[in-house]
Order: C-alpha cells, then sequence, then structure tokens
C-alpha cells in the first residue's frame, strides 16, 4: 500500500470517528446500553472482516490490555458524551499524546525532552479552560471522564509497541466486553424506533467496526506525524457536526481552551516530526 492510499484510509477513519459526538447525542438511550449496542454490531462486522481476510484471532498479555484501553476507552466517552458537550469530549480525548509522554517518562523512564514538557503545560492550561466552563456549566464530572478517555486511548496507542500487540485482535475483544457489559441494559430503555435502531447501526458499523479497519490498514503506510496531522480534523468536525445538527454549543472559555490544546498537538507533532526523522518507521 502507498503512502498516500494510507493517508487517505486514516483520513477517512477520523471522519467517520467524528460522527460519534452527533449520534451519541441524537440518540436518547442512556450510555450502557447504547454503547453495549454498537459495540455489538462492530463485533459482527470485524468478525466477518477478519473471516474474509483471514485475520487469526490472538490472545495475549499485550492485546488484552489493549482490549481494556479500547474497552474504557468506548465507554468513557459514551459517558462523557452524555453529560458534557462533544466539543468538551472530544478535545480532552484528543490530550492522548500526552498522557502517552507522561506514561513513558513514569513506566519506562524515558525522561521527557524539552519539547514535550512546553506541550504538556500547554495542552493541560488548555485542559484547564474545560474545567472552569465546565464547573459555570455544570459538567465538571463529564470533562473528568472525557479527559480519563484520553488516559485510555493513549493505552491503546501504547499497548500497540508492545511485543506479540496485534490492534484488531484488541479492538474486536474491546468491543466484545463492551457488548457483553452494556447490552443487559438495554432492558432499562423503552424506544426501539426505526431512526434509533438505525443510528445504532450506523455507530457500529461505520464509526466503530469500519472506521477501525481503515485506521489499522492506514498507519501500515503513513507515518505517525501525518497520520497525528490528518487525524486533527476529528476534534475539529465532530463539535461542528453537532453545532450544525444538534445546535449545541460551547462557552468561549471552552473555545479558547480547545484552541490550545488542539494547536499545541499538532505543532507539537509537526517540531517532532522535523527533529525525530526515524518516528516514521513506528507508530506512537
Amino acid at each position: 500500500m502507498n503512502k498516500n492510499k494510507g493517508t487517505l484510509l486514516v483520513f477517512l477513519a477520523a471522519v467517520l470517528f467524528s460522527m460519534g459526538g452527533l449520534l451519541v447525542k441524537i440518540i436518547p438511550w442512556t450510555a450502557m446500553p447504547l454503547n453495549g449496542a454498537r459495540c455489538l454490531v462492530s463485533v459482527c462486522v470485524l468478525a466477518v472482516y477478519m473471516k474474509l481476510t483471514r485475520h487469526k484471532l490472538v490472545i495475549n498479555k499485550a492485546v488484552l490490555l489493549g482490549a481494556v484501553c479500547s474497552f474504557g476507552t468506548n465507554i468513557l466517552y459514551t459517558i462523557a458524551n452524555k453529560m458534557t458537550t462533544a466539543a468538551n469530549t472530544i478535545v480532552l480525548q484528543f490530550t492522548a499524546p500526552v498522557f502517552i509522554i507522561l506514561f513513558m517518562w513514569l513506566f519506562f523512564k524515558e525522561k521527557p525532552r524539552k519539547l514535550d514538557v512546553i506541550a504538556c503545560f500547554f495542552v493541560f492550561s488548555g485542559i484547564v479552560c474545560f474545567f472552569i466552563d465546565g464547573i459555570s456549566a455544570g459538567n465538571i464530572v463529564g470533562n473528568v471522564l472525557a479527559l480519563m478517555s484520553g488516559v485510555t486511548y493513549a493505552g491503546v496507542f501504547m499497548m500497540n509497541t508492545f511485543r506479540g500487540s496485534d490492534p484488531l485482535s484488541s479492538v474486536i475483544i474491546g468491543h466484545s466486553l463492551g457488548a457483553v457489559i452494556g447490552l443487559p441494559f438495554i432492558a432499562t430503555q423503552t424506544e426501539f424506533s426505526l431512526p434509533i435502531i438505525g443510528g445504532i447501526l450506523i455507530l457500529g458499523m461505520f464509526q466503530m467496526a469500519l472506521a477501525y479497519i481503515f485506521l489499522t490498514n492506514g498507519l501500515l503506510s503513513t507515518p505517525p506525524v501525518t497520520a497525528s496531522l490528518v487525524t486533527g480534523i476529528e476534534p475539529i468536525l465532530n463539535p461542528v457536526l453537532v453545532a450544525v445538527f444538534y445546535h449545541e454549543y460551547i462557552g468561549a472559555v471552552s473555545v479558547a481552551g480547545a484552541v490550545i490544546v488542539v494547536g499545541t498537538i499538532l505543532i507539537y507533532d509537526v517540531i517532532k516530526g522535523r527533529t525525530d526523522p526515524e518516528q516514521g518507521d513506528n507508530y506512537e
């Protein structure tokens, strides 16, 4: 696969991921059954894809840790998106690269460089803006959960670097866990109209399964810096879709925080890519 095709797949994955904010808002189900239902649909699609491509399921410690992080990312995102704005949720989740820096320092003794420290400072400055706005709007718990989803998302990327890891296996196991835990809560729901079922099918088939298929394949030939820049469309497109079709907006302080967080990470990726050309062969 050439780099142009790989970059296109990463871009398509980011566009599909960005649909999540709007659909999770529109579907009136609570977070647990909604996440369980979309995970079930995703597992079915991924299972068919793995069967057609003869991709064998791998189970080991690295894969299982990645699966737990994948499950945590999905459920925390869904709950947070129900409790706070879609913009807050996706931008706070987009802090994952900063947590990778911190985890590499704490657990692998890889001391952060000056650029890393500066990036962390500005990103966490942006996070403070979200919490200031969240306190006034009553969304503080949702913001905390969204930030936690950034932590688990960082864990997903870190697990992929371990020997024996298999991203697709981690994803399907993580989604299976989400389905098993979330589906019993469907009994608490009372609305099962065709638009709701259709929205869940779109979430599971496209926003989750197809998006992850595109992403895992695209990253095979796309340098991480390029991928980071391309996926930067998600925290921008996600709240735009919600604002246009759901009429949910965020405060001025949160807008400032979003600009700081997204801008810092994108600039960080560009600078690091120029100073670390060898990182093009490794993903996070």
